[in-house]
Formats: C-alpha cells, structure tokens, sequence
C-alpha cells in the first residue's frame, strides 16, 4: 500500500468534527482559518475557568523553569498543598493524585474492595452502579459504566457489577446484598442524558449504604470544581459520600485527577498498594492549585449561580416559543435540552453559527460553557439557538406537508 493510500497515523477513536482547533482563549476558539467560535462545551466540562485562563498560565510558566517531573518516591510540595486546598474545602481527609477521571475511578473501586477485606468482609467484591452513567473507558470503569455501546466488543466485563435504575426508589431495595462493597454513581449524569439525582431517592441511597456500611462514592469528574454552581455537587444535595473522584476541571485543562476519601477509608491505601508514575506532578498540582484558589475566591461561585440561573431562564423563554425543545434540564452549567430531533444536527447546525455545543445521547444537546461566560456571550448562543431552532421547526414542517 502506497502512503498516500494508507490511512491516518492515529487510530479511528472517535468521530471528530471537521472543525481544526488552533488557539483558545477564555470562551472562545480559532480554527485553522482563523474563524472565531463561542465555544459552550469548555472541552467537555475541562475548561472551567476558559481557555488559557491567565492565572493558570502564569503559573504554570514559573513551574515549568524550575521542574517537570518528580517521581512519588519523593515529596512534591504542590501536590501536597493542592491535597490540603482541596480537603479544607470538601469533607474529606485525604487525596490520591493521578491523571484523569477513568483513573481516580478505577482508584474508587480499588480502595471499596480492599476497604471490604480490611474491615473483615471478603466476600464483599461487588459494586452498583446505574444505568445511563458513565464513568471511563478502561475495564473496570466500563464495566461499570451503565451503557452497552460502550461495552460493545469487551465482554467478558469485570465481574461483581450490578447496574440498577437511576432515580428508581423501588431498586434501591437490591443494593444489600451481603455481597456490595460500593455503590458509585455521578450526582448529574453527563454522557447519559444530563439526568440529575432526585434528591429524595438520593438520600434514601444514603441511607441504604450508612445502614449496610456501604461505601457511598460520587463520580464529580464533570461535576465537580463549579460546573454546578457550586465546588461539588454534593453540596447541593446535602449528603456526605465516603468517596469523591476529580478530574476534568481541577486542572483547567492539565490533564490530573484525584480521588478523596475520609480518613478510615484512606487507610486503606498504605504503601505499595496503590501508585502512579505522573500522577499529582508539579505541572498538574500547579494547574490545579491555582485553579482552585480562582474558584474558591469571595463571590466567584456566587456569580456563577447567576450566570447559570439566567441562562436557565433564557432557554425556558426559547423552550416556551419553541416546539421543538420537550424540556430543559440540568444544573448549574451542566445543561441539557431534550429535542424532538436529532441532538447531532442541532450541534452541526450551530457549528454553522460557530458554536460548539455536544451531545449526550440521540436527543440532548448539552450545553457546557466556561464557568467565566458573560451575559452577552450567554445572549449570543440564545440568538443563535433560536435561529437554529427555527430552522429545525420548519425543516420538520416541510417534510410532515410535502406539498
């Protein structure tokens, strides 16, 4: 095969957009061109604070002239200083750094069995989860990821996963089964749909695992670090998990993870049992130190809420005038609108508008802006939304009265 006919160098993973991104900076885009675009997806729930945000690179430029890489066979003073930032503003005792949300995932399921056998309790190796999650693409976080397309082709999946229903109360009653170490489950599904947990069924969960000393483990990888208006979107619920993992937006970009634990939990965790070779670096424990000092400055998360509250109330306005939106849903900036059309061309159409947006399933667009949007940007993409709906309504209308 000549190389002008073989194909391209990297493997066909995804379905990528024709659409080349050069530069970003705040809520904006470049492409190859030099085309601007308002871009509401902030890399899939990633750049929370926009891109290029100039506390973080500032930072990052002193670290980068004075070190990289440090193995954890060594005290990395950011890691440790990004680990007290993020228990003094959680509930929880103790961090283990590594590099994305599959990984501080996989973390969670390995300390909840392992916590099971410290505690006398062997036979405990099974972990719920829901149908419709999402929590990574290596084995174990397939396995228990609630979704089938993401499991197509890997079976056998890890054994001792039980996938109930989302906001079922009735299911809840098949959690204690002598044999579940844990049950993790994220608090807005994202890639499922934007379903967010009804806060009864939610504390009727809680409830189940204090009862039954079972491991309650929220997944806050997309909506953790503001994206809901708050840091975590457990505040929201008044609950207290045992674990929580981070990732996407604690680096604002930088690739890092982490997953908290209270203390008995983290015990756990003792040496050689756990590790990693990049995991809480003094690059990435840099990003997320001043990431976190941004988000937890006097009236950041405040205004916020605002911003999300407004955007809220501008899409019910469209979703009234439109009948094409069945509803809006979400919370804080983690927005999904259920269409009566397919999600994928509402993305391209706006692309045409240059926004990008993203979906989550067949039927919801998801919209993800930079926590640090403003209200005109937020009136554009409503502008622009709207025209696209329009379009949509009489695209539909045609077809239904060909005449």
């Amino acid at each position: 095969m000549s190389k002008e006919n073989k194909p391209s160098a990297l493997m066909a993973t995804y379905a990528r957009f024709p659409i080349t991104v050069l530069k970003g900076k705040g809520t904006h885009v470049w492409n190859e061109k030099n085309e601007m675009y308002l871009d509401f997806t902030s890399g899939i729930a990633t750049c929370n604070l926009g891109h290029v945000p100039d506390q973080i690179t500032q930072k990052l430029h002193q670290q980068v002239d004075t070190l990289w890489h440090c193995s954890n066979l060594y005290t990395i003073p950011s890691q440790t200083e990004l680990a007290k930032g993020l228990v003094q503003h959680s509930l929880f005792d103790q961090v283990f750094f590594c590099n994305s949300g599959a990984e501080a995932n996989e973390a969670a399921l390995k300390i909840a069995r392992k916590y099971a056998k410290d505690h006398g309790h062997p036979e405990r190796t099974s972990v719920v989860s829901f149908k419709e999650s999402f929590h990574g693409r290596t084995y174990a976080t397939m396995s228990v990821t609630g979704q089938e397309k993401v499991q197509t082709g890997y079976t056998p999946l890890m054994p001792g996963v039980r996938t109930l229903a989302f906001n079922e109360l009735s299911d809840l009653k098949k959690i204690p089964n002598g044999k579940t170490a844990a049950v993790l489950l994220e608090l807005v599904q994202g890639e499922g749909g934007v379903n967010p947990a009804q806060k009864e069924w939610l504390h009727a969960l809680q409830d189940i695992c204090r009862t039954e000393d079972i491991l309650l483990m929220v997944d806050e990888v997309q909506t953790g670090m503001g994206r809901t208006g708050t840091l975590f979107a457990y505040e929201q619920y008044g609950i207290e998990p045992d674990v929580m993992t981070l990732a996407k937006g604690l680096g604002s970009g930088f690739p890092i993870g982490a997953m908290l634990a209270k203390t008995h939990i983290a015990a756990s965790f003792t040496h050689g049992t756990h590790g990693t070779t990049f995991g809480g670096n003094p690059l990435a424990a840099t990003a997320g130190i001043a990431t976190l000092q941004e988000m937890v400055k006097p009236g950041f998360l405040r205004e916020v809420q605002q911003k999300a509250a407004y955007l809220q109330e501008q899409l019910e306005q469209v979703s009234s005038r439109s009948s094409a939106i069945k509803k809006v849903k979400g919370l804080g900036f983690l927005i999904g609108i259920e269409i009566d059309a397919e999600a994928k061309e509402l993305v391209t159409l706006l692309q045409e508008q240059h926004i990008l947006t993203l979906t989550a399933g067949q039927r919801v667009l998801r919209i993800l802006p930079p926590l640090t949007v403003t209200i005109e940007e937020i009136n554009e993409f409503i502008t622009k939304l709207d025209h696209v709906l329009q379009f949509v309504e009489e695209k539909k209308k045609v077809s239904e009265n060909p005449s």
